[in-house]
């Protein structure tokens, strides 16, 4: 048996070099493949590290059921809790303005959601909207947040939807920006979703997926805030290297995949919500189309209000901060449909809202 095995190994280099000289073209190109993805990963680990250099952790730690969360928390008051979303970070409502604006007013907590900024995210969940619920719910509980009023941007929406109909009992209200509420065709799940593929998608994260990502970033960002211009501050200031380093890239991957059967999961609950909910969106988002979305969103939910930021993309608390902040102050007084008896609108309606 050992003689055989050490033919087999002889035969087998053998063949190996007879096919290296069959075949040079090939040879020459796996190898020159080979080169370029060291390359991408050398440059991936270096941006990786010089962006963790320039961006550090800006606020706190708190460990819960084993996991490690970042987060932000300014202000005295009533509790804000800002989540953020897909391929985000806490400082795109440190950019905003958001912050230091409710902060003044509020108890404001950002968190990295898990995967993003500083905050880890395990293998072992599937994290979808419930389990981020579950685990920001026993966040607040350890650092002495209760009844918060939660404001969710994007896929932080459907995570402040989860934690309002898992938890309603210790969710004040909720304010949603721009959120994915009901299942819809989309193009950007295929072409987004693969980095989080095992072994396929850990290789193209650590080598060319970042890359690309820096590319395609140009276009990406005119897209979330079209019609509107990109604002300068956001230009200058938002470290995009901290959402392309792998560990995000994979959450932001995982999470576009999670997109349509999350809202299908969760569609057929929103009439359970009973806590005031203020819905807004720009009434020129290209991400996430308002109609389809937010405006159906507020016809299911009779005890809600609608706001429309006209002019404004997907980022609108971008464009129009102050309005944001209103949609909070709305949420802060306003009072709970079980508490009214009354199914209709429960919320003064501003002078942009429908």
């Amino acid at each position: 048996m050992h003689t055989a095995t050490k033919e087999d190994i002889r035969r087998y280099a053998r063949q190996s070099a007879a096919g290296i000289r069959a075949n040079p073209r090939r040879n020459t190109a796996l190898l020159a493949a080979g080169i370029a993805l060291a390359a991408a990963a050398y440059t991936v680990r270096q941006r990786t590290r010089e962006a963790e250099n320039d961006t550090p952790p800006a606020g706190k730690f708190v460990e819960v059921d084993g996991i490690r969360l970042h987060y932000v928390e300014r202000g005295s008051g009533q509790p804000v809790v800002l989540l953020h979303g897909d391929g985000s970070l806490i400082q795109d409502f440190e950019i905003s303005g958001l912050i230091d604006l409710a902060s003044k007013k509020y108890r404001v907590i950002a968190f990295d959601r898990p995967g993003y900024g500083y905050s880890d995210r395990p293998r072992t969940t599937i994290w979808t909207p419930q389990a981020q619920a579950t685990l920001l719910h026993h966040a607040l509980d350890q650092i002495g947040v209760s009844q918060p009023i939660v404001v969710g941007h994007s896929w932080g929406a459907m995570v402040a939807v989860a934690l309002g109909l898992d938890y309603p009992d210790d969710v004040k209200s909720l304010v949603l920006m721009s959120g994915y509420y009901y299942p819809t065709a989309r193009l950007d799940v295929p072409l987004l979703s693969p980095p989080a593929i095992p072994l396929i998608g850990d290789l193209m994260r650590y080598t060319v997926s970042p890359l690309i990502g820096r590319m395609i970033w140009p276009m990406m960002k005119k897209r979330i805030f079209s019609p509107a211009e990109v604002p300068h501050k956001f230009e200058a200031r938002f470290p995009v290297w901290m959402t392309l380093r792998p560990a995000s890239l994979r959450a932001a991957a995982a999470e576009t995949a999670l997109m349509i059967p999350s809202a299908f999961a969760l569609r057929h609950r929103y009439h359970e919500l009973t806590m005031p909910v203020v819905i807004m969106a720009g009434d020129g988002d290209k991400h996430v189309d308002s109609r389809t979305q937010s405006e159906q969103l507020h016809r299911e939910l009779p005890h809600s209000s609608y706001h429309v930021t006209h002019g404004a993309g997907h980022m609108l608390h971008h464009f129009a901060p102050d309005e944001v902040l209103g949609a909070i102050d709305q949420a802060s007084t306003a009072l709970a449909a079980e508490q009214r008896g009354e199914h209709r609108h429960i919320f003064p309606a501003p002078a942009q809202a429908i």
